[in-house]
């Protein structure tokens, strides 16, 4: 807010002096400098316009659909009724000069609305991205078609000594959606504190007394250059800075909650299950259970604990090397076998290299696997190959138990687990399962 209010200070007093000496309130006659600042404005409206739509794609907020809106009117209006006239040495004729105008108001007020209803959210954000277009493409092409036939009969901008009445009502309209605009965001950003919104504001301060430089200018057109051409370039610059940084800040936080809901998911599938068992057996002694039988069963199930959690903090980790990630699945593999019931044949070739999240994933797919395997198949023997086959790293678990139709019972929530994981890693997953010849899961990993 202090920026802000720094910023109002100075661009106030600069236009105060403009405003008391009519000796600077002069243009330039540069066709090919009024031509170059357009062509940036497009370029700077369409960055900041996919920009918009990027972050609204990300979090899905209104507000960022109608900037994303905005902007993209603002460049496209630019670009049809400014630049394109132009190319071919001719002067900018009265109706682009209003169809650009009143594509400027349009785009003033979809940025105006952006803060008014910035708390709500899209459910369906690709279809509200097309319909936005469609829409605005449409309101561009019902804008100029009416200008166009009544072409003749239009005063051109800022030509004579006398300005059209209709003309300083537009720019007033202008520097009033811009300071709606500065309140909005600023309001906004008091509220919030969102960065983006203080950006917003100060680039809606730059446009503001860039329309109202207009609106003291006494030749608009297209041969001519002012002061409020340069400020309203200014503000798209400032505008790209805080776009883009929101979209960095929108990013990280995406993957800080993926990665908080990862973490979530391998304390529930891992460790809380041994933490169970042990607040389990304690029960047991509370409840009289003999000591020399739940005892041991207490201290192995927290020893499983201790060694679950030091897996979890390696593989959430950025630590590499795969003979933390072997010991503890061996481990598991002990763990999982100690009573007799099932026999596991594991080889893990020493030359497979796996990148931490691959490590996790496959820990937890071998677990879900065998876990299904003592479970379901009724096997006896399961085995577990870790290795790379012509070039492609494989994950193979498989049994010699009772089989099943793959069809039927392959959506069970053991196999779904195993998809997501592996889909996660993004890795490719196949079952091969047939009554009486047992079950096998295997994970290609990504190359």
């Amino acid at each position: 807010m202090v920026g802000e209010l720094l910023l109002v200070a100075l661009l106030g007093s600069a236009t105060a002096l403009f405003l008391t000496n009519p000796a600077l309130r002069s243009t330039y006659e540069l066709p090919e400098g009024r031509l170059v600042l357009d062509t940036a404005v497009v370029l700077a409206a369409t960055i900041v316009a996919i920009l918009a739509g990027v972050r609204f794609s990300v979090e899905g907020r209104l507000l960022d659909l109608l900037l994303a809106a905005g902007f993209f009117v603002a460049g496209v209006g630019t670009l049809a009724f400014s630049v394109a006239p132009v190319l071919g040495g001719d002067p900018q004729g009265p109706a682009e000069a209003w169809a650009a105008l009143g594509s400027r108001v349009l785009a003033a007020t979809l940025i105006t609305l952006a803060p008014i209803v910035s708390g709500r959210r899209v459910a369906t954000r690709g279809r509200a991205l097309l319909v936005g277009i469609a829409i605005i493409v449409g309101a561009l092409v019902a804008l100029w078609l009416p200008l166009r036939g009544i072409g003749a009969s239009l005063t051109l901008l800022g030509s004579g000594d006398g300005r059209p009445l209709e003309l300083t009502a537009t720019l007033s309209i202008l520097a009033l959606l811009a300071l709606l605009a500065v309140v909005g965001f600023a309001v906004r950003y008091r509220n919030h504190n969102e960065d983006l919104d203080s950006w917003l504001a100060l680039g809606a301060t730059l446009t503001l007394f860039a329309e109202l430089h207009y609106v003291l200018t006494p030749e608009l057109s297209s041969d001519f250059v002012s002061q409020g051409d340069f400020l309203r370039v200014l503000s798209y610059g400032l505008l790209l800075v805080g776009v883009w940084r929101a979209i960095s800040f929108a990013e990280f936080g995406r993957a800080v909650a993926e990665e908080r809901a990862r973490v979530a998911r391998e304390i529930h599938d891992g460790l809380a299950q041994y933490l169970f068992a042990i607040s389990t057996h304690v029960s047991m002694l509370e409840s009289g259970s003999p000591p020399e039988t739940t005892l041991p069963k207490l201290k192995e199930a927290a020893a499983a604990a201790q060694q679950e959690a030091r897996f979890a903090v390696l593989a959430l980790s950025s630590a590499s090397g795969n003979a933390p990630f072997d010991a503890a699945l061996r481990r598991y593999v002990e763990f999982l076998t100690a009573d007799g019931e099932l026999e596991v044949d594991m080889e893990i070739e020493r030359e497979m290299l796996l990148a931490p999240d691959e490590q996790i994933e496959i820990f937890r797919i071998v677990q879900e696997g065998l876990a299904n395997v003592r479970k379901h198949a009724g096997a006896r023997r399961a085995e577990v190959w870790i290795g790379e086959r012509a070039g492609r790293r494989i994950v193979r678990v498989r049994d010699d138990g009772v089989g099943f139709d793959g069809e039927e019972v392959a959506a069970g929530q053991g196999m779904k687990n195993m998809r997501c994981r592996a889909a996660t890693i993004d890795g490719g997953f196949s079952l091969r399962s047939r009554p009486g010849l047992g079950t096998a899961v295997e994970v290609t990993l990504r190359a």
